[in-house]
């Protein structure tokens, strides 16, 4: 304003002054065009010193506070506010505007500069490394598919960084960003928040109490045999265990005793037992996971998970439900949300195999940027279980037989000395599932997926006595399962092991019956059979001879040899083999088996195992160890192997 002022008066005295003469007007016009350009450079020199010196001041970090802030303990922060005015208001403009400038100036002195602040400004205590944090957030964001891969990828091999700086990504990233961290094998624990607080359980209220009342919230109609019995078994059960908390059981009712001593108290591990298993095929269910949502079900499941640490049956099957729930995408921002994609983070990394793998398909069902495929109840991945960047050439599936499991099944055979091997963790001597340590190191192109679903010899010791399923039954049910996880876009060997074998060519034979199913068939190079009954099993037959006794279930009196079902499959099976031209390999067992302490008997003769095409190898070992392996270098093992290798030589080279 001074500047301006002087400048008009000079004007004026110019025009309003008398005419001098001339010599003293040509110098007096001089002088007055020096000052005014003097005290123009002059104002204007003062003016940018002020601005320079104001935005110095604006910029200058204190470098206590930023120390005080790295050393702060983890703090959940909710992304949004619940109060509308703020995120709306001129503050909350402001502030969002100032944001953009600060992240602005963080990617231009990234880019431009190669370094920090430091440079311009000596004061500024800005680390070159700091940069890096935000504008891989930033690039985590894009809407290009390929940069956000890049940047989770990069994040996940960052193991330099500080504590809070960990602590920022875990709180700015998205659920995206978030669950790709979570799959990546390298990332660190750090970049995940521990979960929110848990609501305590309400007055007079116990954790069984809160899962009775989640069950009975459920819909109980239009539901299948088996989710009626478990939930109606866990209803019950979880009745007498409350009784037996509150004080007895009530019975004699009327004379006078309300309660009496029980007799026996329900162990709240077996309540809770029933009530999962009833949970586990209500979250089969879309409508149902909906509603264990609504319900709180996600948080009284991460508590019940927490409170049994020790109890890893109890965790698998909490994983169950999460993993269901997870095929319903609606669902992830709630899973998200409660915590769960960091409890699946640390499982993931465990050197248990069967937690690794029940928590590795939990976060590939979230994991819709890398992952097409949906992976059902029963269907697990054992290789690649995290993001990889080396592309998927094949797969090889793993079918379970009678009384069998998706990982007990292809486990190392026991000995004394490997028993020893396992206690000191070395997976090379002794594996819990050779597939997912052995088969994994020597054909990482391969994905392997093993199956698991139930079975019993007995209608004594069936897990849902109405369940009665046939092999026609099963095999379709697994056919369905196996094509959501993209089973047949790739090409594919089946392992199997006893009556899996069976479901095998049931599977494959109803499979070139679909249209839609034609890539199965197309993509399928072959099949490795151990000890499967193609004729019939002695087992079958002496369970039917005592079946007053045994009860023996649907599977087994399939078994028998002269079951029509069996020799039909059988001849069907052959034909369309030999004219599709599948590579096959058989083992057979030579030994008999203990079944209980009295019964011994050569469950597959050698007979019975001759599919009638490929090689047919005897081996001296049992029924039950005819899949399991000694050690690495074994036969039985390396001869897998080698027809693995041999038959997809052309897909792996490719």
């Amino acid at each position: 304003m001074s500047l301006a002022a002087y400048c008009v008066i000079c004007c004026r005295r110019i025009g309003t002054s008398t005419p001098p003469p001339k010599s003293d007007t040509r110098w007096r016009d001089i002088r007055n065009i020096i000052k005014f350009t003097g005290s123009l450079i002059l104002g204007s020199s003062l003016f940018l010193t002020y601005e320079v010196l104001a935005l110095k001041k604006s910029l200058t970090l204190d470098t206590q506070v930023v120390e005080r802030e790295k050393m702060k303990s983890y703090i959940y922060v909710n992304t949004v506010s619940l109060d509308k005015r703020e995120n709306h208001g001129v503050t909350f403009q402001a502030r969002k505007e100032l944001h953009k400038a600060v992240r602005k100036i963080l990617a231009a002195s990234a880019k431009i500069l190669q370094s920090s602040f430091a440079d311009p400004f000596s004061t500024v205590d800005v680390e070159d490394h700091e940069c890096a944090v935000w504008l891989l957030l930033r690039k985590s964001k894009s809407a290009d598919k390929a940069a956000r891969l890049e940047a989770v990828r990069e994040m996940s091999q960052t193991h330099h960084w500080h504590d809070y700086q960990y602590r920022i990504i875990a709180q700015a990233c998205d659920p995206r960003t978030l669950i790709g961290l979570a799959r990546s094998k390298e990332s660190d624990l750090r970049f995940f928040l521990p979960p929110p607080p848990l609501p305590s359980l309400k007055e007079d209220s116990s954790i069984e109490e809160e899962l009775r009342q989640l069950l009975v919230s459920l819909p109980q109609t239009e539901l299948d045999e088996c989710i009626q019995y478990f939930t109606s078994l866990a209803l019950s059960e979880s009745s007498q265990s409350l009784a037996a908390q509150k004080g007895g059981l009530w019975c004699f009712g009327g004379n006078g005793l309300p309660y009496a001593e029980s007799f026996g108290e329900v162990p709240s591990a077996t309540m809770e037992t029933f009530c999962l298993e009833a949970l586990i095929k209500h979250s089969e269910i879309s409508t149902h996971c909906d509603k264990i949502e609504a319900n709180g079900g996600l948080q009284l499941l991460q508590k019940l998970y927490q409170l049994h640490k020790d109890y890893p049956k109890v965790q698998r099957n909490v994983m169950r439900i999460i993993g269901n729930m997870a095929l319903n995408e609606h669902l992830h921002s709630s899973i998200v949300r409660s915590g769960w994609v960091s409890i699946m983070a640390e499982a993931v990394k465990s050197h248990h195999i069967m937690e690794a793998s029940h928590a590795a398909r939990t976060l590939a069902n979230l994991d819709r940027e890398t992952v097409q495929e949906k992976y059902q109840d029963g269907v697990y991945v054992l290789h690649p279980q995290c993001r990889a960047s080396q592309p998927i050439k094949a797969d090889v599936l793993f079918i379970h037989g009678l009384m069998g499991a998706a990982f007990k099944t292809w486990r190392q055979q026991d000995s004394e000395q490997m028993l020893t091997e396992k206690a000191l963790g070395d997976e090379d001597r002794y594996t819990t599932c050779w597939p997912k340590t052995w088969l994994a190191s020597d054909c990482p192109a391969l994905r392997i997926i093993s199956v698991e679903y139930d079975t019993s010899l007995s209608d004594w010791r069936a897990r849902c006595p109405m369940e009665r399923k046939s092999i026609a039954f099963r095999s379709n049910e697994l056919l369905m399962k196996l094509r959501a996880a993209g089973v047949g876009d790739r090409p594919m060997i089946w392992i199997s092991h006893s009556m899996g074998g069976l479901l095998v060519k049931k599977m494959l034979l109803e499979a070139s019956k679909k249209p839609e199913m034609s890539t199965v068939i197309n993509n399928t190079r072959g099949i490795i059979f151990y000890s499967v009954p193609h004729h019939g099993s002695h087992l079958a037959e002496y369970s039917v001879n005592i079946r007053y006794l045994l009860f023996p279930s649907l599977e087994v009196k399939e078994l028998s040899k002269d079951s029509p079902a069996l020799k039909t499959l059988q001849d069907d099976f052959l034909e369309f083999a030999k004219d599709k031209n599948f590579q096959v390999l058989n083992f057979v067992e030579t030994l008999p088996t203990y079944i209980g302490s009295m019964i011994k008997l050569h469950v597959v003769p050698v007979e019975s195992a001759d599919l009638g095409i490929g090689d047919l190898i005897p081996v001296d070992v049992n029924h039950l160890n005819i899949c399991k392996p000694k050690k690495k270098d074994a036969f039985l093992y390396q001869r897998t192997l080698q027809f693995i290798r041999e038959t997809l030589a052309k897909d792996l080279e490719n």
